[in-house]
């Protein structure tokens, strides 16, 4: 049997226990990926994260991303949590002020000179609108309408995202979805609240059943693609985002745009579990 240092670090709460844990496995070098999606299954998080020796020389640390229902290039929680949990173990980067992490989209970079650590969201694998035959079904999917649907864009910055706007917050958080109907697709849905209605400037939700996950609590790499379609147009270049309110949480998602178009993604970061992890080989 082999020992693992574990934590379970909330993130994106705004309080205790009001955000999206997830799992993190230190030093996890010499687990298969049988054992690594084994153990995600167990958890039944939307996400488990797996920590490594970096390959890139310009990271300081590597890591593997797994939901139950398989492996991930990139999540952004988990890109939090991750953080996190390596510098709390006492990880020590190699520049001032920031981390880099190395996944399988490459390396992404975490602000960690303020108040939360943010994470630079990575590039749009695919952008622009969605095509009629998608838009059938992703409607179908939702239970709505064309006609309820202000616009629609992908937003994959590596899990495959499709964004859909809404008229406002009500209307989000109104969606009841077809789970059947998804298939592969894995959804965000956004609208605005009015300006002084609440804490946030929009709610946001994802679904995603298709990878074991029928709605994530809140989901970091579907706010940095939102956050690149709209903010500085349909939404200031600095908002909040809620999410997780369907769900009984309270998750709340600080994105901005900086001059370069680099969107980047905060939130608060608890440590909530700490121990060991006994596995067998192989």
């Amino acid at each position: 049997m082999s020992s693992y240092g574990f934590r379970q670090v909330d993130v994106f709460g705004s309080g205790p226990l009001t955000g999206n844990p997830v799992a993190v496995v230190h030093d996890a070098d010499d687990l298969t990926d049988d054992r690594m999606a084994a153990f995600a299954r167990w958890t039944n998080l939307s996400e488990t994260t797996f920590l490594l020796a970096p390959t890139d020389p310009g990271a300081d640390y590597r890591v593997r991303i797994w939901t139950p229902g398989g492996e991930l290039p990139f999540a952004g929680h988990p890109t939090l949590g991750t953080a996190h949990a390596w510098l709390e173990a006492g990880g020590v980067p190699a520049a001032d002020g920031v981390v880099v992490q190395e996944c399988e989209v490459g390396l992404v970079t975490i602000d960690r000179s303020t108040d939360h650590l943010a994470f630079a969201g990575p590039p749009l694998r695919r952008s622009g609108r969605v095509g009629t035959e998608d838009l059938a079904q992703v409607v179908r999917a939702l239970r709505l309408t064309v006609a309820d649907v202000v616009d629609a864009a992908w937003v994959d910055n590596g899990p495959g995202w499709i964004g859909v706007r809404l008229a406002d917050a009500a209307a989000v958080l109104a969606v009841r979805p077809d789970l059947a109907v998804f298939g592969d697709l894995k959804i965000g849905v956004v609208g605005p609240y009015e300006p002084g209605e609440h804490d946030a400037d929009v709610e946001v939700r994802a679904f995603v059943p298709g990878i074991g996950v029928p709605e994530d609590p809140v989901t970091g790499s579907l706010n940095a693609g939102l956050g690149a379609w709209l903010a500085g147009d349909v939404l200031p270049t600095r908002y909040v985002a809620s999410q997780g309110t369907a769900l009984r949480r309270r998750g709340r998602v600080h994105v901005r745009r900086d001059a370069d178009a680099c969107v980047w993604v905060g939130g608060a970061t608890t440590t909530t579990l700490q121990g060991h992890l006994t596995l067998p080989p192989g």
